[in-house]
């Protein structure tokens, strides 16, 4: 069953009404403390299970080159017109999961009028990731975030990738990184003192990690202008899976590229003042960044860099922290234990060293990383036909590849829908099962350059939050999680914080 082509926005528009209806808005995925395999599940009764049940014809994406030997990759369109674009923002990991079970490590599906491969499992994803034949390319991202992150660090391939990636590593040097460190102290004890008593965690979280972003990255107090930059941040992330493409009034594609305006004209705004002085936010250290061999970023290098990062790091930090600190509220044991390491450093702001000691809250934030993957899939295009476990893929052909299958494979965990710290502990280390069987920031050339800074800052986040207050969650309660975009806990995470 093709996907069928939509010439009006206003037809697409009204397709996706009628075919789903708005469950999208308030619909997430539930991350079970513990969840049988999906092949285990009975046949389930509930108008939402049935919708990740419903099976749709299936067909072959492409007949393999004759005498190849290779095999064709199969999969559905989904329902008619949207295809299975909403189904997979409904259910997230579940609908990949799902689809794993259905089809195996090498898979389409219908999605955003498009055929996207899925490669699902760590041998599929190391053979995209690793790209040994260089037959995957960066330009996968173009397709949702281009409009939004042109540009940036992610989005490049190849030659050109490694010279920016190269600059770049001199801002996050291990000297750097204790400054950024340093610097944000102050802004998340000052801001986690402040909550209420019954905030919705997401939100509190989102806001807290963006005063931090302009303030290590800017060096920039949080003010009205601040929140205007946070919600730029907010409409570009959100208009890449928009389904609407298009920028018709009230659409989120539109609300991105107004974001995207207003983020360029205040970083080319500042960039002069940054380029003229010696700050130690990372907007300056971009300015001045130089490989051994001269090589600098120009003016419109740095706004593009800028955007992408501030975008990667506030949004990703707020997930992971959510994440975490809904577990250590399901899980008062490990949250005593973490809170214990915590008191022990004492009243001072800690420093890159204090933070590695907090071993335990290591083992829960990765554990979190695990289970609520951020970026739950990485965008990839063919640029010459290839294979992929024996299945043949043509060239030009969309690739997502899904991490967050991968941190519940069975063939790499135990119990995986199980929250289970240890499992990363030195007697365990189930995260070294396989290369790719645990990827929170991503793989291969393109692993997240700030993957560092990002764990600096969670644990530091969590220390003061755990080191104020005792978290708790409503009786229960069990979180959904939205996969519109990246994702979001529906409803914001209620949590109730008791002081210490």
């Amino acid at each position: 069953m093709a996907v069928t082509p939509v010439r009006s926005v206003r037809g697409l528009r009204d397709a996706a009404s009628n075919a789903i209806g708005s469950a999208i808005n308030t619909a997430g995925t539930v991350v079970r403390e513990r969840v049988p395999p999906l092949t285990a599940l009975p046949l389930p009764a509930a108008v939402d299970e049935r919708l990740l049940r419903q099976r749709w014809p299936s067909e072959v994406l492409a007949a393999p080159p004759a005498g190849s030997g290779l095999h064709p990759v199969l999969g559905d369109a989904g329902p008619p017109v949207v295809g299975n674009t909403l189904t997979q923002m409904r259910f997230g990991v579940d609908f990949a999961l799902e689809r794993f079970h259905r089809y195996g490590p090498v898979s389409w599906s219908g999605a955003f009028g498009r055929r996207i491969v899925t490669l699902t499992g760590a041998d599929a994803t190391q053979a995209a990731l690793v790209n040994k034949d260089k037959a995957f390319s960066q330009a996968g991202w173009e397709f949702f975030i281009d409009a939004f992150f042109h540009r940036g660090l992610m989005l490049l391939d190849f030659d050109e990738h490694r010279m920016h990636r190269r600059i770049m590593q001199d801002a996050f040097t291990r000297e750097r990184l204790e400054g950024y460190v340093a610097s944000m102290g102050p802004t998340l004890r000052e801001g986690v003192a402040a909550w209420p008593r019954n905030p919705r965690l997401y939100s509190a979280l989102k806001q807290l990690t963006l005063d931090v972003a302009t303030r290590v990255f800017m060096d920039m107090r949080s003010d009205e202008e601040a929140r205007a930059i946070n919600r730029a941040f907010v409409a570009c992330v959100r208009a890449g899976t928009a389904l609407v493409r298009a920028p018709v009034p009230g659409g989120r594609w539109r609300a991105g590229l107004e974001g995207r305006k207003l983020l360029e004209r205040y970083f080319a705004e500042n960039l002069p003042a940054k380029r003229a002085g010696d700050g130690n936010d990372l907007f300056s250290a971009l300015c001045h960044a130089t490989t051994p061999d001269g090589e600098r970023f120009g003016d419109e290098d740095v706004v593009n860099h800028m955007i992408f990062l501030m975008m990667a790091a506030h949004d990703t930090t707020t997930i992971t922290s959510t994440a975490a600190a809904y577990y250590l509220a399901k899980h008062p044991e490990w949250q005593e234990r973490v809170r214990a390491e915590s008191l022990a450093l004492g009243d001072d702001y800690p420093d890159t060293a204090a933070l590695d000691t907090l071993e335990s809250l290591e083992l829960v934030i990765k554990e979190a990383l695990r289970l609520v993957a951020p970026v739950p899939s990485l965008q990839r295009t063919t640029v010459t036909g290839t294979e992929v476990l024996g299945h043949y893929i043509p060239e030009g052909q969309l690739v997502g590849v899904a991490p967050a299958v991968n941190h519940f494979d069975p063939a790499c965990w135990s119990d995986p829908h199980t929250f289970d710290p240890e499992r990363f502990a030195e007697h365990r280390r189930e995260d070294k099962s396989h290369r790719f069987a645990w990827m929170p920031f991503g793989g291969g050339a393109h692993k997240c350059i700030g993957l560092h800074f990002g764990m600096f800052e969670t644990k530091a986040l969590l220390h003061e939050m755990v080191r104020r207050y005792r978290i708790s969650v409503p009786d229960g309660y069990s979180v959904k999680w939205d996969y519109v975009s990246l994702p979001v806990p529906v409803g914001g995470l209620p949590v109730r914080l008791d002081p210490v």
